[in-house]
């Protein structure tokens, strides 16, 4: 099979998909699509080989029994702006290659990212690395915007008095806020970005990087269309039971003999997972 091109692929090239108040996603470029998991998954057989809805029936064979090799056939890069805080949590996934904007060589702009005053909440009571789900007042909201916004411009303005007066640029910067934008190309493998976007499309990521994710999602949704929907339904649709969560939903269908009981804080997980179908 010889290089593939993928048409919705082609027409968003180079184009910013924006993300927050002042970041954006591109798709820089693209190796493979839907054709080449296909093609590699069954190695000995030709595009055209086989229709649609069996190419589409190998994907979701594929994902649902974790055959992940073939979905590493395919490569997306991607060129991103994003606050420091979110690439900080975004570096975590390891599986991927990278190259970052270097404040050690350019001098950084005055780019920083102001959340919105619907996205300003208290610590969540209930979940320790969270806010809350209930957005604060109009008023206390602009005025921590405010408080912020007037730390960013000091921050700044002490960072440039540095750099101009001669400061070595890996040093200058040392004092700028979590808020500053950065930006970098970020390479990686069709099935890494799904383990991807299987953590940070969750309810529990982070508001900001879940943001990237979804219009990540959209982007790879024009390069592999057939893995993505296979990859909804499989993954980001699907709940996983553990073995005593099987055995409680045998035993309320009325069989199994596990002689393990849910209680206590696994009975709620599965409680919440029966009625809402999240993980908790």
């Amino acid at each position: 099979m010889a290089h593939c091109v993928v048409s919705e692929a082609e027409v968003i090239l180079d184009k910013e998909f924006p993300v927050l108040d002042k970041g954006f996603v591109r798709l820089v470029d693209y190796l493979g699509g839907d054709e080449r998991v296909v093609q590699s998954a069954r190695v000995s057989y030709g595009e055209g080989t086989k229709s649609y809805r069996e190419d589409a029936g190998l994907i979701d064979y594929l994902l649902r029994n974790r055959h992940t090799s073939p979905f590493e056939q395919v490569v997306l890069t991607f060129h991103v702006k994003l606050p420091v805080f979110v690439a900080r949590q975004w570096i975590r996934h390891r599986t991927a290659r990278l190259n970052e904007i270097s404040g050690r060589y350019s001098v950084m702009k005055d780019d920083f990212y102001l959340p919105a005053g619907g996205d300003l909440a208290l610590q969540s009571a209930d979940n320790k690395q969270g806010r809350s789900d209930t957005p604060l007042e109009t008023t206390e909201a602009e005025r921590i915007r405010a408080e912020l916004g007037a730390a960013q411009k000091q921050a700044y303005g002490d960072y440039m008095t540095l750099v101009e007066g001669g400061l070595a640029r890996e040093l200058a910067r040392i004092n700028l806020p979590l808020s500053l934008y950065t930006e970098w190309y970020w390479q990686i493998d069709l099935h890494n970005l799904f383990h991807f976007l299987e953590l940070r499309l969750d309810g529990h990521a982070q508001k900001e990087i879940r943001l990237y994710a979804e219009v990540l999602f959209d982007i790879t949704k024009k390069v592999a269309p057939r893995c993505c929907a296979s990859f909804a339904d499989h993954v980001l649709g699907a709940v996983h039971f553990s073995r005593t969560e099987f055995a409680e939903l045998q035993r309320r269908l009325g069989g199994g003999d596990f002689p393990v009981k849910l209680e206590g804080k696994a009975l709620e997980r599965f409680e919440e997972k029966m009625q809402s179908g999240r993980q908790k």
